[in-house]
């Protein structure tokens, strides 16, 4: 058994392969760049090692540099983990090179399955069924138009080295072929370094289907089942589960089979998957499921595929690695329930699911019966030079609603802010009755996106429940019935309070308000989350750009930022609406004014300092004018 590994990827990925290594006794070595100096991954490793810049290109990309640091350490086996240089197969035999265990298949499946229209057809000769397409030599465009006119439109365009969606068009008309191939050609040079295409017929109710396959060095392949991962955002997977909805027992020996005969096309070994695409327009049928690609690596959703079988993959890899057989025999394997995992990401749909970066000031996950996989926590950032990925909230029951009811809830109850996420998003996802009936295409998020994304502003009730939470912690924190609070009138106040550059009036009581979970942040803010959207809500402190102070002078930071000016020094009297302190935050100034005439009696800004959401910047006293 390997001794000692090197995992050459970063996130929630390599702390997912340190926890299986953890517990098979094996030392484990992080690498990480300037970015991920503090991650979390590397604090769990038994090793870290630097191996430069921030930008993967000059870090986790340079094959170089992870096998040096291999050698540095006493490494016995490199795990690639997913992305990065995974699929790599020059990577790899330079590993094996090095005299080093690669955790992967052999160099040349990797390139086996590495080019689309070359693996489609080393698929068609080992007899595993295929799209109708074409996969010629002949690259002229007006070629290319002759082959998709045969084929029938609608037809997909697809750079055979692509991946991620790029490289990728979907063509409904003849007329609009040629400046789709064109466009294809470009992005795809780009993109991968190689503008050739290959053309397929476009399923027009497609649904993604893939089996989770393993081999061995002594020629033994099995399967582990199939998982569905049709509810796809631009190609990019969403939602996963496993098995497949309305998948027969018929249809599911017939989908395994072929992966079994492509996984023994290539001699493979370790973990792959093979990727089919279905027309459900009858539902699914073996006879209109066709092999798309094959993944030579472990797959992001692996999880729900462990989940089902009781097995752990990625303790699979290490074992055949290694030299072993396979764990189990086919026959020892069956499906056990139901798994889904989301996938959440700092991104904001409300925005065309623009990434969204900064400090994870508040990151809590609902821990009681799910899995999560994460590579941060809360006080981590969320950097611009990786994915986006937050975390993958994954669950296990005994059948499919019972997964999605559960889902749902963890995604309702988990909390993240600043930082945007897709939480929301996803909760609808869960609770569309398109998602629930089980027949989800790939464009199901395309046709249904309006009613998936939801409004980036916060409800009534929302605002509500913030308002009792800031008030009642504000009274207890001080020991008195807050202003306009009084035991012998009407339990309620009207207060305002800002979400980012908006002010609300709301009235608070002290009654409940729904199922919204709350918390105070700072002194007079509240965090509240419902359906997965989260929102911080400051009692408004001023008339400023920013919000500023109430009656008692307390002027809080209203966000998470850098002291960019302070306009005062403690003792100096001071004008209502007069400017106090500047606040650069999400890469916008904030102006955090006077709220009336007055003294500085207390100041904690610097020019340059780091505060975060509801630190006291200045405290202010009023000063009383004597009467005419």
């Amino acid at each position: 058994m390997i001794k000692s590994l090197l995992i050459a990827n970063r996130g929630e990925i390599a702390c997912r392969i340190i926890r299986t290594a953890r517990a098979m006794g094996i030392r484990t070595i992080a690498v990480y760049s300037d970015a991920d100096a503090k991650t979390l991954h590397v604090r769990q490793a038994d090793e870290a090692v630097h191996i430069g810049a921030s930008p993967a290109r000059e870090s986790y990309l340079v094959g170089d540099k992870i096998i040096a640091a291999a050698k540095a350490t006493g490494a016995e086996a490199i795990h690639p983990g997913y992305g990065f240089l995974s699929e790599n197969a020059a990577f790899a035999q330079a590993v094996i090179d090095a005299g080093l265990v690669w955790v992967g298949p052999r160099p040349a499946s990797i390139t086996a399955m590495g080019l689309k229209d070359a693996a489609k057809k080393l698929m068609q000769e080992a007899g595993v069924p295929t799209t109708p397409g074409y996969l010629g030599e002949n690259q002229d465009p007006d070629h290319l138009k002759i082959e998709a006119d045969a084929i029938g439109y609608p037809v997909l365009i697809k750079a055979v080295a692509g991946g991620g969606g790029k490289g990728m068009r979907r063509v409904d008309d003849a007329a609009d072929f040629t400046d789709a191939l064109l466009s294809c050609k470009r992005e795809a040079a780009s993109s991968f370094g190689d503008d050739r295409v290959l053309i397929e017929k476009y399923i027009l109710s497609p649904r993604h289907i893939e089996v989770q396959v393993f081999g061995d060095t002594h020629g033994n392949v099995v399967h582990l089942f199939e998982r569905d991962c049709s509810l796809q955002r631009r190609h990019q997977k969403v939602i996963e589960e496993a098995p497949a909805p309305g998948m027969d027992e018929d249809t599911r020996e017939a989908i395994c089979a072929a992966a079994v005969k492509a996984a023994r096309a290539v001699d493979y070994v370790g973990a792959g998957t093979i990727e089919f695409i279905a027309d459900a327009s009858e539902g699914l049928r073996a006879d209109r499921i066709w092999f798309m690609e094959m993944n030579t690596r472990l797959q992001v959703e692996h999880p729900v595929t462990e989940e089902i079988t009781g097995q752990d993959l990625v303790e699979w890899q290490l074992r055949v690695a290694s030299g072993e057989v396979l764990p189990k025999r086919q026959d020892e394997l069956s499906i056990n329930g139901w798994a889904m995992e989301a996938r959440l990401y700092a991104e904001d749909p409300a925005k065309g699911f623009l990434p969204s970066v900064g400090r994870l000031e508040r990151c809590y996950f609902p821990e009681d019966y799910v899995r999560i996989e994460t590579g941060v926590e809360q006080g981590s950032d969320i950097s611009p030079f990786y994915d986006p990925m937050i975390a993958k909230i994954v669950v296990h029951s005994d059948d499919r609603a019972n997964a999605i009811a559960l889902l749902s809830q963890k995604m309702e109850g988990l909390a993240v802010w600043p930082v945007k996420t897709n939480a929301g998003f996803l909760f609808r996802s869960l609770n569309h009755a398109i998602f629930r009936s089980g027949e989800v295409t790939t464009g199901f998020i395309a046709d249904y996106q309006d009613a998936l994304v939801p409004e980036d502003v916060p409800g009534d009730l929302l605002l509500k429940q913030a308002a009792q939470v800031i008030v009642s912690h504000y009274a207890d924190q001080h020991a008195v019935e807050p202003i306009g609070f009084r035991l012998n009138r009407r339990p309620e106040l009207t207060v305002h309070l800002t979400v980012g550059a908006e002010t609300y009036e709301v009235t608070a009581d002290r009654e409940p308000v729904g199922d919204i979970y709350a918390s105070t942040i700072g002194d007079r803010g509240a965090l509240v989350t419902f359906e997965g959207q989260s929102f911080g809500v400051l009692l408004k402190r001023t008339n400023g750009a920013a919000g500023g102070a109430a009656g008692d002078g307390a002027i809080m930071s209203p966000m998470p930022g850098r002291i960019i000016a302070v306009d005062v020094a403690a003792g100096q009297s001071v004008t209502k609406g007069q400017k106090l302190v500047t606040l650069e935050a999400m890469k916008m100034e904030h102006s955090l004014t006077a709220p009336f005439d007055g003294i500085v009696a207390e100041l904690n800004a610097e020019t340059g300092g780091q505060v975060s959401e509801g630190t006291l910047l200045v405290k202010m006293e009023k000063v009383e004018t004597e009467a005419a």
